[in-house]
């Protein structure tokens, strides 16, 4: 699952600090701060003030999603990924039966057929 800490990364939304995980454009004024300067001695100044943030509620929740629709697309590159003969394995099929063997390109077609793209 997609976080709202994932969608502020990805918009480059940093030093910021975030209590919980917010479902409301009010929550997320509540529980996110963001820091805006530091003073003489080097301390942050943190804001709560939503103008200061740099970012919206929308935005987030937005990019958030985007990015949950994209995660979620990709499950047969994650699924074909940890499916697939390992990188010895590959290769111990391709010297016994010669590159572009049966063996090779049958365990290759094995993964694709049962996580076949979207």
């Amino acid at each position: 699952m997609i976080r709202i800490e994932d969608a502020l990364q990805a918009l480059n939304i940093v030093e910021w600090t975030l209590s919980g995980q917010p479902k409301t454009e009010a929550e997320f004024n509540a529980q996110f701060k963001k820091i805006v300067s530091t003073n003489a001695s080097g301390t942050a100044i943190i804001s709560s003030n939503p103008s200061e943030f740099g970012v919206t509620w929308s935005q987030v929740s937005t990019k958030q999603k985007e990015l949950q629709t994209a995660y979620d697309n990709a499950k047969y590159q994650r699924d074909r990924a940890g499916a697939y003969p390992s990188i010895g394995e590959q290769l111990d099929l391709i010297y016994h039966a010669g590159i572009g063997g049966d063996a090779f390109q049958a365990a290759i077609k094995a993964v694709k057929d049962k996580y076949p793209k979207g």
